[in-house]
C-alpha cells in the first residue's frame, strides 16, 4: 500500500491512473452535478458515474458525497482535488509556454470580483485597457461571494482581506472607505441628529450567517446594538434599500458617493476602512494577457484613489 505524499490518499499501485479519469474527477468537482459535468465533458452523464465509482474503487477511498443536491467532495475528495489541480495547472503552463500562447496579448482573462467594486468601480474604468489592448477581452465576474480560483472560476481574483491560500501569487490592490448613508428623502421624514439615537432607526445590513468575508461584519464591530431589519447578502441590495428610502446602511464611498440621492452620516465617528486583494495561480500570472490586466488593475487604484478613499 503506498501513500501519495500531496493528497494523501492510499492506493495500491499508479498503473489505474489516467488523465482522463482525473478530468471527469475536476469537472464533477468543479460544477457538483453529473448531468453539468457530462455536457461540459461531452460524455453521457451515466458514464461520468461510472468512471467516478471505478476511481473510487481503485483508490479505495469515497470521493463525494451523494446527495438530491448534487455531489460535494469529501476531505478526501478535497486532498485529491488538490493534487488533480497541480497537475493540470503545470500541464496547461506547459502547454502555453510551448504554444507561445502566454506570450499574445490576445485573448480571454476571466476576473473574478465583489459585487459592488466590479460593478461600479471596475467595469466603468475598463476603456482605457480596451483601448490599449483590443484584442484582449474581459469576463468579469462581480459575485456575492469570494470566487474560487480553485474550480477555475476567474484567472484573477479580487477579495475583500488577504487570502490564506500559501499556493497564490497575492498583493494588496488598495484601501477603500466606507461611511454611514442615508436617502435624502429618508432624513427628511426621519431626521438623525445624534449618533446615540442611530439605533432607534430602521438599518440594513448583511446576512449573518453567510457573510463571505469576515471583513464585512463591521456593523457589529461599530454599532453592536443594532439590528438591522433588512438584511442581504449582496451589498448592492443593500444600496437599493437605502435608495428606496428603507433606512441606513454602512456602503462603500465609491458606490454611495456617486448617487446624489444619498447623504453620508457622521462621517467623523463612523469611519470604515477595509482592503480588497488581487491573487491569481502562479501559472495564471505568468500568461502575459493576465499580467497587462492585473499590472492596469493596479494602476487604475493609484489613479482612482479620490474615489476609493475620499
Amino acid at each position: 500500500m503506498q501513500i501519495c505524499k500531496t493528497c494523501k490518499v492510499k492506493f495500491a499501485t499508479l498503473d489505474f491512473m489516467n488523465w482522463d479519469d482525473l478530468k471527469i474527477f475536476l469537472e464533477v468537482a468543479k460544477t457538483q452535478r453529473l448531468s453539468t459535468a457530462s455536457r461540459t465533458l461531452n460524455i453521457d452523464a451515466s458514464t461520468v458515474s461510472r468512471r467516478i465509482h471505478q476511481l473510487e474503487k481503485s483508490l479505495a477511498v469515497r470521493l463525494f458525497e451523494r446527495s438530491v443536491d448534487g455531489h460535494s467532495l469529501t476531505d478526501e475528495g478535497q486532498r485529491l482535488l488538490l493534487s488533480a489541480q497541480q497537475m493540470e495547472q503545470s500541464l496547461q503552463g506547459c502547454v502555453a509556454s510551448l504554444q507561445g500562447l502566454d506570450l499574445d496579448e490576445s485573448g480571454l482573462v476571466r476576473l473574478g470580483t465583489t459585487e459592488a467594486f466590479g460593478n461600479y468601480f471596475v467595469v466603468p474604468n475598463l476603456g482605457s485597457f480596451q483601448q490599449q489592448h483590443p484584442d484582449i477581452n474581459i469576463d468579469v465576474l462581480p459575485l456575492p461571494r469570494v470566487v474560487k480560483l480553485s474550480r477555475h472560476e476567474a484567472d484573477i481574483a479580487i477579495t475583500v482581506g488577504k487570502p490564506r491560500q500559501t499556493s497564490l501569487v497575492v498583493t494588496k490592490l488598495c484601501d477603500y472607505r466606507l461611511k454611514l448613508y442615508a436617502s435624502r428623502d429618508y432624513l427628511a421624514n426621519n431626521p438623525v441628529r445624534d449618533i446615540e439615537q442611530l439605533e432607534l432607526h430602521k438599518w440594513i445590513g448583511y446576512v449573518d450567517s453567510i457573510d463571505f468575508a469576515p471583513q464585512l461584519s463591521y456593523l457589529s464591530d461599530f454599532l453592536p446594538q443594532v439590528n438591522p431589519q433588512i438584511k442581504s447578502s449582496s451589498v448592492i441590495a443593500q444600496y437599493l434599500a437605502v435608495k428606496n428610502n428603507l433606512g441606513l446602511a454602512i456602503l462603500p464611498c465609491f458606490m454611495a458617493d456617486q448617487d446624489d440621492q444619498l447623504q453620508a452620516l457622521f462621517e467623523g465617528d463612523i469611519n470604515v476602512v477595509r482592503e480588497f486583494y488581487l491573487m491569481a495561480y502562479p501559472d495564471n500570472k505568468r500568461v502575459k494577457r493576465v499580467e497587462l490586466l492585473w499590472g492596469y488593475l493596479k494602476q487604475l487604484v493609484k489613479k482612482q484613489k479620490h474615489l476609493l478613499m475620499p
